[in-house]
Parts: structure tokens; C-alpha cells; sequence
């Protein structure tokens, strides 16, 4: 920790926010929270305005899948639940190109629960990473054309078909972000990307203590 860290819940043992059955500690993000705001945030929630009714529909959508079926199903079938719930009878697909064939699986799997699909590659578009000011030695193989990502361009295209919802199979760190920004449809993710890790990023987490020992090599760490 640095000088310039703030405690934040990251820092707390304590956790009391859940259950109520510990202590907040003097730095807790909640007690720090203004009574008209947390009076707002509930009242959103809960759909009290006109304005709020998307945002309550989504997250009451939410607690409604993660009560009936915690630790019962898993990620695709909570996916499906959830999309049942905010009525998308049109789901699109954010995939990227290494992940084409578990999204093929996937396309399947929403067409048997009765939704309609539609998918975006990553490369769609095929417009060469020079042409978007990549350099040359900075491609994969270089000196060949290498179609860049386009997750505006996935965007676009799920935007265009009006989907109710949109899931993220595996796009690269900040070519998700740029999706999410440009989505319209409420953005859910299915995989993350990790191709080191066969996409289960949060096994670096997991193995600090040995196998991924480097993640806390400072100097390392740096310079990346």
C-alpha cells in the first residue's frame, strides 16, 4: 500500500454490509455514505420513478435468478434465466474469433431454450490493424494482414438488430470495454478472456502463493 492508497473494501476484514453481524471499520464506504443518497439508490432499485424503471427491472431480474437458483445452476442457465426475465426474446453474441466454436455450442444451447441469436465476430469488418494505426511490428505475425479487432463495428451490428440482451464470449481486455460502451442491450459477460489460463483468469488469484508467484514481483509487475 502507498501513501496515496485510500482504504477502500478491499482493505476491510470485517464485511458487516451483508449480514450485519460483525462491525463496519472507521474507513467503511457505507457509513461514509450520505443518508439521501443511499435513500435514492434504494428507491431506484426498487423502480419509485419513472426514470428508474429500467435500471429496477434489471436488478430486480437479477435477485430474482440469483435467489431461486444459487449454487443450483450454472452460468449459461443463469444467463438464460436472466434473459427470460428482462423479456429478450433476441440475444446477441460479442465473440471472439478463438472462441467461435464454444459460441457455436452456445447459439445452440439459447436456440434449444427458445431465444433467437444473433452474433458478431471480433474481425468483422476485416479492416487491417495498420489501417487503424496499429504499427506493423506490433501485430502478431507481422509483415501479413491481421484484421484488428472491432468491437464498435460487434456493437453496431447487435445495436442494428435490436437485441435484448448482449453476452461477451471471450473478447480481449479493452475490446470489452469499448463493446460496452457502444452496446446498447444490457451487456452480460459468459467468458473472460485468458489465454494463458484456458479463460479462467481468477485461477492466477487462486495460486498466488505458488504457481503464480510472479504476480507479486514488483519490479515485474512495472514493467509490464
Amino acid at each position: 500500500m502507498t501513501d496515496t492508497d485510500v482504504l477502500s473494501c478491499s482493505d476491510c476484514r470485517q464485511l458487516h454490509c451483508y449480514r450485519h453481524d460483525k462491525h463496519y471499520p472507521k474507513f467503511c464506504l457505507t457509513t461514509a455514505l450520505d443518508d439521501s443518497e443511499r435513500a435514492e439508490l434504494a428507491a431506484r432499485y426498487a423502480g419509485a420513478q419513472e426514470a428508474d424503471r429500467a435500471d429496477s427491472f434489471i436488478a430486480q431480474a437479477a435477485a430474482e435468478v440469483e435467489g431461486l437458483y444459487y449454487g443450483k445452476i450454472n452460468r449459461v442457465e443463469e444467463t438464460i434465466a436472466f434473459a427470460r426475465r428482462i423479456g429478450a426474446a433476441r440475444i446477441g453474441i460479442a465473440t471472439c474469433f478463438g472462441l467461435i466454436e464454444e459460441t457455436r455450442t452456445l447459439v445452440k444451447i439459447l436456440r434449444l431454450a427458445g431465444f433467437h441469436t444473433f452474433t458478431a465476430l471480433c474481425k468483422v469488418g476485416s479492416i487491417d490493424k495498420t489501417e487503424m494505426g496499429v504499427p506493423e511490428d506490433l501485430k502478431i505475425k507481422c509483415d501479413s494482414y491481421e484484421a484488428g479487432c472491432n468491437p464498435i463495428l460487434q456493437a453496431r451490428l447487435l445495436n442494428r438488430e435490436q437485441t435484448g440482451l448482449n453476452i461477451i464470449m471471450g473478447l480481449c481486455v479493452g475490446h470489452d470495454s469499448l463493446f460496452i460502451k457502444h452496446s446498447e442491450a444490457p451487456v452480460t459477460t459468459l467468458v473472460v478472456k485468458d489465454r494463458v489460463l484456458g479463460h479462467n483468469p481468477v485461477a492466477a488469484l487462486y495460486t498466488v502463493g505458488s504457481y503464480s508467484a510472479h504476480l507479486l514481483d514488483k519490479e515485474r509487475l512495472q514493467s509490464l
